[in-house]
């Protein structure tokens, strides 16, 4: 409890670390990209906003008519078509609010729609060891919390600079016309508000910026909660969860505040010094010096140009922080859209493989340099249509071969060749299209069994297809006792389904893809003796003729394959068959022994 009280203390001198500021006009200029396409209707919501300050500024005018021609000399014209001038103008008013609102809300959801598919569609292509270094919880707080700020930087707060600008110099106008003498002196205090509003300026994006970090943390805190809550149930961690979660959710809390005590602050100051500049001008306008220099309709006008200005004048002060908060949510999303994407994909095409694979010297390290490599000095070769077992401990190098392979990574030194092809010259999408995987981590979508087996590029694929496939793997017996067969949901990551059904889909993924190297990660693993019988059935049909990569921990299961890779702190320490390898009785030996006396006893029992 005291190391939480220690952390939520901390919270409030966190830094924000990892933000990379930028110039907010830079980053604005580029906001405004998104709105070029939609121009045409933020050409109508500027001519609304110009209209707006023209009605405004009319309908102070007309104070002096209204007072002096209807009430001080009952001019008959002014007296007749004064009412209606105010419906008119009113009406433009009206018209003006309605092109305004509109079209820039039109253009704003389109700019957030592209923002959010550029997104999207960048965070499907960035390598991966750039989710290695970032959570799932700030990303899906960029698509939705801070992609949603940009609104405030390209309506509201675009709107009150706008339309209140142009207000704000429509009155002003007027007013100099009216007395050039009082304008001036009323106009001192713009400089003081000028400088107020710089002042808070950087604050506010400052803050802005750490609370879109703060929302970032929250939801992956949930996000976190939500995946494990199994385990917190089990373990009854529902308190040390609250405490984590207590610490983010304080961080929010805590910069929200200290943004609203920037903004409730600087609108009174704001306030106060328009207000100082209203009492000078009664007092300038009723002193006796001045008396009768102005008519009452004049001094009528000039005082209702002068209070309309506090309004304007009021919301630019207040507005900045929207402005600023929109500006650093927009610099947070080209930030993220500025990662370096996965090359191109460029290089020579391949229809279908052969399945010849070779390691040549490779290399590779997850980390910065100095870390202990992943792999080292790795050379092996696969001929193909042969099945080939990884083996060795966790974290031995296993999977990290398979990723190489499929170029998640690519080697730090030496090559991985296909066919006799080093792979980074293939095409990507003609390189991933030689492979189908099958792992124990099966990954379903919130869609239909038909949809979850024809998925990508094989969506064209025919129903009859989609059946053989769920046939061969041995699916077919539990989709047809469903009320909705193959159209039947899935449920989020499949959990409508059990496991050894899971993996019956993902086994029918692998049949219609029909690639010719199969990778397969202890897909039997979590299955009980019956489902890993009939999918071990299936997966000796499907490795018919392909090239196939085990990553192995039950060595049971691989005494049949052509060769065995046995890995250890990313070295291969052996290869051979299975026959080979107990004969040289070395650590594939010892390994295997092992496992056959565990299992002995856990018999016997």
């Amino acid at each position: 409890m005291a190391r939480h009280q220690a952390d939520l203390a901390n919270v409030r001198e966190a830094s924000p670390g990892s933000i990379t500021w930028k110039r907010p006009w830079p980053v604005y200029k580029r906001l405004l990209r998104y709105v070029w396409p939609h121009r045409i209707m933020f050409g109508w919501a500027m001519l609304g906003m110009a209209l707006f300050a023209v009605a405004d500024t009319s309908f102070m005018a007309m104070m002096r008519p209204l007072l002096d021609g209807s009430f001080v000399h009952r001019d008959p014209v002014v007296v007749r078509n004064m009412p209606w001038w105010i419906l008119a103008l009113f009406a433009l008013r009206g018209l003006a609010s309605f092109l305004t609102d509109y079209g820039l809300a039109h253009v704003a959801r389109h700019v957030v729609k592209a923002l959010r598919a550029e997104l999207f569609g960048h965070l499907l292509v960035l390598p991966n060891h750039f989710y290695d270094r970032h959570a799932s919880g700030p990303i899906v707080a960029t698509m939705t919390y801070t992609a949603e700020q940009v609104v405030q930087a390209s309506t509201t707060a675009l709107t009150v600079f706008v339309r209140g600008g142009l207000t704000v110099l429509g009155l002003s106008g007027l007013m100099f016309y009216l007395d050039a003498q009082l304008a001036l002196f009323a106009f001192v205090v713009g400089p003081c508000t000028a400088l107020l509003i710089r002042a808070v300026s950087h604050r506010f994006r400052r803050l802005s910026s750490r609370i879109q970090d703060s929302v970032g943390a929250v939801g992956h805190a949930t996000t976190e909660a939500l995946k494990a809550q199994q385990l917190i149930k089990v373990y009854a961690a529902q308190d040390q969860e609250k405490q984590r979660f207590e610490i983010s959710n304080e961080r929010n809390r805590y910069f929200h505040m200290k943004r609203a005590i920037t903004e409730a602050a600087s609108a009174p100051v704001v306030q106060t010094i328009g207000a100082v500049a209203v009492a000078g001008i009664v007092y300038m306008a009723t002193h006796e010096n001045l008396a009768g220099h102005m008519s009452a309709g004049t001094f009528a006008a000039f005082m209702g140009a002068m209070m309309g200005l506090l309004n304007p004048m009021r919301q630019l002060s207040t507005v900045n922080g929207a402005l600023q908060q929109g500006i650093s949510a927009a610099s947070n999303i080209f930030q993220l859209l500025d990662e370096p994407a996965e090359s191109q994909d460029v290089g020579m095409t391949m229809a279908r493989c052969k399945g010849d694979i070779q390691f040549d010297k490779v290399c590779f390290s997850y980390g910065e340099h100095g870390e202990r490599p992943a792999l080292q000095q790795i050379s092996c070769s696969w001929r193909a249509g042969s099945t080939v077992a990884l083996v060795g401990p966790s974290g031995s190098g296993k999977s990290t071969m398979v990723k190489l392979l499929v170029r998640f990574y690519d080697p730090d030194q030496g090559r991985i060749l296909l066919d006799g092809h080093d792979i980074r010259l293939l095409r990507r999408t003609d390189l991933r299209r030689q492979f189908a995987m099958v792992s124990q981590d099966t990954v379903l979508l919130n869609d239909t069994i038909a949809r979850n087996i024809a998925y990508g590029e094989l969506a064209h694929k025919s129903r009859q297809a989609i059946y053989e496939a769920a046939r061969a793997a041995f699916a077919l017996e539990f989709i047809e006792q469903l009320p909705l067969g193959f159209e039947t949901p899935v449920g989020e990551g499949g959990i409508l389904l059990s496991g050894g059904q899971r993996q019956r889909i993902a086994l029918a993924r692998a049949f219609l893809k029909d690639a010719p190297i199969l990778l397969l990660d202890e897909p039997t693993a979590a299955l009980d003796s019956e489902t890993e019988n009939q999918i071990q059935q299936a997966l000796s049909v499907l490795m018919r003729g392909r090239t196939t990569v085990i990553i192995a921990h039950r060595l049971s299961t691989i005494e049949q394959a052509d060769t065995i890779l046995v890995m250890e702190r990313g070295q291969l320490i052996e290869q051979g068959d299975h026959e080979q390898l107990l004969a040289r009785e070395n650590r594939y030996a010892k390994l295997y022994r092992l496992q056959y006396e565990r299992n002995e006893r856990y018999i016997n029992h």
